[in-house]
């Protein structure tokens, strides 16, 4: 990681007040508003334990889906699951800045965690302006001057420059937290200057962001190959010529990658070779795995697995590899037949030697579901972030930990 970052281990935190903004943005059920997954949630518990364990005065800081949008809710059961997974007692106030915040906070003892409210029922914390001028916002400026020492977790958002974001580290002294920590090493090893061979693994729909993260990691040398399947294979076939069929070009016409074939032929043009595309193929045939070679299309039924041949090379090409990232599912994994590409994969990844970052929540649920998760070196909390990590792009959460 940057000298340049500082980390909890740098500061004696004893008796400090310290903000820690985490992400605990997780999904919900939209009728109860009850939490559906904690694991955002355990993945922050390492860094608030070490800051209370070491006499810290924790106030924390997070968002719940956005003001108005069905996902938005207080922070209620979250302290209340941060409670129960790190055994500990942990209050929570209904207030972000105000009288009850700043009570709350000037009451806690060393040692002690305190919740605020979902930090954006305050209006300006998703206002665009430059970080200084977010430093200069009155909630910030409140709640700067009750606290000694900023640690920012928040690698899932640090690719926003919301005001709790980026605006602290210029009033505090600023660090990362253990997930931020983690992340930029994790990352910043397979981006840079990564162990060759290093190949790049894209599945998944989001195309747009898989396009950009091949014309970055190629066009800086940083992989020396990318395998592909899922809806991004399919996209570049199709923009190699190949007639696909009605049932998959219907499919990607409502996920709209359409537009994105002209961008394909670029990228499969510039980097001839580099670019691995499925020889073979699953097709959904009434529910019912069919695989056919890629010279047989086109067909009716959609693809939605790469097929047996391909997992087969691909994992040849994952055994002479020394570093690897996995980004996407290669099939369709809720559907069981077309979990099986996406299952020998990640089983050639785990087994093999190489240092491996994977992410995306797909990613990470269809990981954790195959029982593999011990088996990745890194698995990256980051969505958007890790995809603009991954491109070359500074994000505003880390950049602000840089220092003024």
């Amino acid at each position: 990681m940057s000298s340049r970052i500082k980390t909890i281990d740098d500061f004696d935190v004893k008796g400090k007040t310290t903000l820690v903004r985490v992400d605990f943005n997780s999904p919900v059920d939209l009728e109860t508003k009850r939490l559906l997954d904690d694991s955002r949630i355990k993945a922050h518990a390492e860094t608030i334990l070490t800051l209370s364990n070491r006499g810290a005065r924790v106030v924390i800081m997070a968002h719940q889906g956005r003001l108005g949008d069905p996902d938005f809710t207080t922070l209620k059961q979250h302290a209340e699951i941060l409670s129960k997974i790190i055994n500990k007692d942990v209050k929570y106030v209904d207030d972000v800045f105000g009288e009850k915040a700043e009570k709350a906070i000037k009451m806690l003892k060393n040692g002690e965690i305190l919740v605020l409210e979902n930090v954006r029922v305050v209006p300006e914390e998703v206002v665009e302006k430059p970080p200084e001028d977010l430093a200069k916002l009155v909630f910030i400026q409140k709640l700067s001057s009750l606290a000694d020492l900023f640690v920012n977790d928040a690698f899932g958002a640090a690719h926003r420059a919301h005001a709790s974001i980026v605006g602290f580290a210029y009033n505090l002294p600023a660090c990362a937290g253990r997930i931020m920590e983690r992340e930029i090493k994790a990352l910043t090893k397979v981006s840079t200057t990564p162990e060759k061979p290093c190949i790049y693994i894209l599945g998944g729909e989001k195309v747009k962001d898989s396009f950009s993260v091949i014309e970055y990691i190629l066009g800086q040398g940083v992989a020396n190959s990318v395998l592909t399947g899922g809806l991004v294979a399919c996209t570049l076939l199709l923009s190699e010529g190949v007639d696909l069929g009605d049932g998959s070009v219907k499919v990607m016409e409502s996920k709209g990658v359409i537009d994105l074939l002209p961008k394909g032929r670029s990228l499969l043009e510039k980097f001839a070779g580099k670019i691995k595309l499925p020889t073979d193929v699953a097709l959904n045939v009434a529910g019912k795995r069919v695989e056919v070679e890629v010279d047989e299309l086109p067909s009716e039924h959609p693809i939605s697995d790469v097929g047996s041949k391909t997992a087969e090379a691909y994992v040849s090409e994952i055994k002479a590899a020394k570093s690897i990232v996995f980004n996407g599912p290669l099939g369709i994994c809720e559907l069981e037949p077309f979990k099986k590409g996406t299952h020998v994969i990640l089983e050639g990844v785990a087994a093999s030697k190489a240092y491996s970052v994977a992410g995306g929540g797909h990613t990470t649920a269809v990981i954790q579901d195959l029982g593999f998760a011990d088996k990745i070196s890194y698995i990256s909390t980051g969505g958007h972030a890790l995809i603009q990590f991954l491109t070359g792009k500074k994000l505003p959460g880390v950049e602000a930990l840089k220092g003024k």
